[in-house]
């Protein structure tokens, strides 16, 4: 078994093996919870039912409830339901509700545990790739609006996390090349070994994967949980990412997403000559072998950075893009031209 320790005001565990459901179970019980609210989405009520009774078996009261899969779980409507939910059965601060799923559901989780009497325990047990090296770890909590995506939320770090690696081997192949763009992102901008792991094959090296995705994740929100500064290295590919998100209405993946943002912002980081075409060429080869997708729609551009101008990372109306400015090396590029954004944009179209 791997833990990763995360540091900072509110320090916590990340654990990683394989078949660990019962460890979930026993930590709920440790924090002192009466009541444990486990919420899940429909494909994983068999594991929300086993969930419940191994938490049960802890002498804690359990309850679940199913949300809507991915995006459409983040929603005003779910929260006000769970937050029902919450309030039927009498939950006070002692208690502790439990995200078992994705993103979506490890957002929603820690967001229904930061708003409930001002704030509750959530422990994550993520069960997506995406989930288990950004989601579930770094205390970032939210929903979506019609404004856009995670625009409210709260910083609300878990209690602990538990990363089954065994849930790797069930998840559909566009779940694992989605997932995978978070991990590769964390090689991009801090640890190139886990580029040549994708090189030699994911599949040989998940658990060295994981382990070091979460690593890099890890170190940074320990140093910078509210994004004040070292967090934002992060976004790396989210700022064109998420506007594509938007414009496709969510039905784009995250990850597929964020893979055509970090082609964006590397072709913005060569017009400025931050990085070299080799660097460039590097992105495409690893985002391919993975499965992702590194191009987009010509003449798309228009719409994409008017989404972009409402980027949480935006100050004094400028768009603020994480880019590199060497392998394993992130920086800040908070000036760039709509006529350089159009060019590197160019650069991806099809």
């Amino acid at each position: 078994m791997a833990v990763v320790e995360v540091t900072g005001q509110n320090p916590y565990s990340i654990h990683i093996e394989r078949d660990n459901l019962d460890q979930a179970a026993q930590r709920v019980a440790h924090i002192g919870a009466r009541q444990a609210l486990v919420v899940h989405q429909a494909p994983l009520a068999d594991a929300a039912e086993q969930l419940a009774a191994k938490i049960a078996s802890t002498g804690v009261e359990p309850a679940a409830m199913c949300v809507p899969d991915a995006e459409a779980g983040k929603d005003l409507g779910v929260l006000s339901n769970l937050w029902d939910t919450l309030g039927a059965h009498g939950f006070s601060r002692q208690d502790a509700v439990v995200g078992l799923g994705g993103g979506a559901v490890t957002d929603l989780a820690g967001f229904v545990a930061a708003t409930w009497m001002r704030g509750i325990k959530v422990v994550q047990v993520p069960t997506t790739l995406l989930a288990m090296v950004d989601a579930a770890v770094g205390g970032k909590t939210g929903i979506n609006t019609s404004a856009g995506k995670n625009l409210v939320g709260a910083f609300h770090e878990p209690d602990s996390v538990f990363i089954d690696l065994a849930r790797i081997d069930t998840l559909p192949e566009a779940e694992v090349v989605s997932g995978s763009a978070e991990l590769i992102k964390t090689g991009f901008i801090a640890d190139p070994r886990i580029l040549e792991l994708y090189k030699e094959g994911a599949g040989n090296h998940w658990p060295e994967l994981v382990e070091r995705s979460v690593a890099v994740k890890a170190n940074v929100v320990g140093q910078d949980l509210k994004e004040s500064g070292l967090r934002e290295i992060l976004n790396y590919g989210h700022t064109l990412g998420h506007a594509i998100e938007r414009r496709e209405n969510y039905s784009w993946r995250h990850g597929n997403a964020v893979a055509v943002g970090m082609m964006f912002v590397a072709h913005l980081a060569l017009g400025r000559k931050l990085i070299d075409a080799p660097l460039v060429a590097l992105h495409e080869e690893i985002l391919t072998t993975a499965g992702l997708p590194t191009r987009y729609e010509a003449g798309a551009f228009d719409e994409l950075h008017d989404a972009m101008l409402l980027d949480k990372k935006n100050r004094d109306g400028r768009i603020r893009f994480v880019v590199l400015d060497g392998l394993g090396s992130a920086t800040r590029l908070e000036d760039a031209t709509v006529e350089e954004m159009r060019a590197a944009f160019d650069a991806i179209s099809e």
